[in-house]
């Protein structure tokens, strides 16, 4: 009987906090191994590593955090926290989760060198579960033009890098990057030799999103039929999207042998991102009969996940995106609207209530309590801290006096905002614009700086422009305005606007969030809200 040993340096929290059904694991007699079912696929969240390498996208060591934790309650087996190297800031990032986000396995990703893998154990030294993930390419295009390597200095490196990891951590994740444009003998060699090497898992990517589903399904099972020793470590897929086919290929891998999946929520990485976490989870759970595989997630907490990462980010969500848009469960034609009015599963293969959204659209007011809103807050799935709900209740008293009726959709938008979970040096007091079709736009912009009120009025091509030159004046930081996007949360005329804009200050991206019925001055509040996050990066984690 094959023994999956990447389970082993979880084991204990796993039993202790009874994380796994109980059912599926099979235990030897020092309750030492665990062998579980051969069904039950592993969930490798990239969000924080591969997800933040999306074009615009930069979460401070905080952000993460919260992302981090936000994951854990969603289930996911292992949480990569990012790049411990690439930066002091990412390698904060990892430390700060390693050291407090429990129930998960925490990973940190590591080029195949002693230097990376000594900084990625150095982060990751706190964790209850660790894992070091190693990586490097395979395939004779990375080999010649990026990695100036032949086949066998690759091999003998990445058995190498596995070995050294191995003295600091009993999991150890191997990836061949571009192993699906590698030679399949050549990778079978490397898969087999890694293992020998004692890699728990092999990851085998479609690092460039070149594979369609059936090949890729054919490309593991060949390796599965290639390496002896296969059934001595779990193996991975991890699916870029370039041709809109990660989640298919991903399904594919896991259909013919692979037990672990990496994804990122929303599906957001580099270039047109990876397989969706949340669209994997769902088409195993909706296809269940068909692949008869198992996870180990909360659904109802995909939801509240999704709209986290798009908030935090700065990332919107496309309203037909799958599960989570805001038109996944949208019904317009009569016909069926009629049908969904009879019988929910005509036109629905998933409730909208199990992955978190709430169908209970009870409507609060400028005159609704904090009691209410709390405990409204609470039937959404929202359980805030003392000071994040005084925080929120302020800004829902500030939006209800301007809005007439505050739907859940404001709500989730209240809470998703968190501008108050950056400390704010500078907030937006006053705004005065002067604009029309035949005169030149000028806004007078006063801003609160601790306990004194500055005010300052510029010019600009619109009201928008012209109120952060105002703000540039004040705060004597300057920010370029490269992405900017206005959602509105809910319809009518008095609909919420959320603005979230990408700003670039001293050659740094920063993503700048801000909300109101008053769309110029949520504008104004999410370019305060970058100027902010790079204040307080500048002058708290740098310090």
């Amino acid at each position: 009987m094959a023994v999956d040993f990447g389970l082993l340096p979880s084991v204990k929290f796993l039993i202790l906090n009874l994380e796994l059904k109980m059912e599926s694991l099979k235990f030897d007699i020092n309750g030492g191994l665990i062998m579980a079912q051969s069904n039950r696929i592993y969930l490798f969240d990239t969000t924080l590593r591969d997800g933040e390498q999306s074009p615009g996208v930069s979460l401070n060591a905080d952000e993460k955090l919260e992302i981090a934790y936000q994951l854990a309650r969603l289930g996911v087996d292992v949480i990569e926290a990012g790049f411990p190297i690439a930066s002091p800031g990412d390698f904060n990032a990892v430390k700060k989760i390693a050291d407090n986000v429990k129930g998960t396995i925490i990973a940190a990703l590591c080029r195949a060198n002693q230097k990376d893998i000594d900084k990625g154990y150095e982060a990751l030294k706190g964790a209850e579960a660790a894992r070091i993930h190693v990586f490097l390419a395979s395939s004779d295009i990375h080999l010649k033009y990026k990695l100036q390597k032949s086949r066998e200095e690759m091999l003998r490196q990445a058995v190498e890098s596995v070995k050294y990891a191995k003295k600091y951590c009993s999991d150890v994740e191997f990836s061949a990057e571009d192993a699906f444009r590698s030679d399949i003998d050549f990778l079978a060699t490397v898969v087999e030799e890694v293992i020998k090497a004692g890699a728990t898992v092999v990851n085998l990517p479609d690092t460039v999103g070149y594979a369609v589903p059936e090949e890729f399904g054919n490309f593991i099972k060949a390796i599965f039929n290639r390496v002896a020793n296969i059934n001595e470590a779990i193996i991975s897929v991890h699916c870029h999207d370039d041709l809109g086919m990660a989640v298919a290929n991903s399904l594919a891998g896991l259909a013919n042998g692979a037990r672990q999946v990496e994804c990122a929520v929303n599906g957001i990485g580099e270039r047109a991102g990876n397989a969706s976490l949340e669209e994997i989870i769902m088409a195993l759970y909706t296809r269940k009969l068909f692949y008869n595989k198992e996870t180990n997630v909360n659904y109802n907490e995909i939801y509240r996940t999704s709209r986290l990462v798009s908030s935090l980010t700065g990332m919107s969500i496309a309203p037909n995106k799958a599960i989570v848009g805001k038109n996944a469960f949208a019904h317009e034609s009569g016909i069926h609207q009629d049908g969904v009015l009879k019988e929910p599963s005509t036109y629905e293969i998933m409730k909208p209530e199990l992955i978190g959204i709430s169908t209970n659209n009870i409507v609060l007011g400028k005159h609704s309590g904090r009691h209410a809103f709390r405990e409204r807050l609470k039937e959404l799935g929202f359980v805030l801290s003392d000071f994040e709900l005084d925080k929120a209740f302020e800004n829902f008293k500030d939006i209800a006096d301007k809005k007439k009726e505050i739907t859940d959709e404001d709500l989730e938008a209240i809470v998703a905002d968190k501008a108050w979970a950056i400390p704010e040096r500078f907030s937006l007091e006053y705004l005065h614009i002067s604009s029309g079709t035949n005169i030149i736009p000028t806004a007078t912009v006063k801003l609160a700086i601790e306990d004194m009120s500055f005010e300052a009025a510029s010019t600009g091509d619109g009201p928008v422009e012209a109120a952060c030159h105002a703000v540039d004046k004040i705060t004597d930081i300057y920010g370029k305005m490269h992405r900017y996007k206005l959602n509105a949360v809910t319809s009518g005329k008095d609909a919420l606007g959320e603005v979230i804009s990408t700003i670039e200050i001293d050659g740094k991206i920063y993503t700048g969030r801000g909300l109101s019925t008053d769309i110029i001055e949520a504008s104004v509040k999410s370019y305060i809200n970058a100027i902010n996050r790079h204040y307080h990066e500048k002058h708290i984690y740098n310090n």
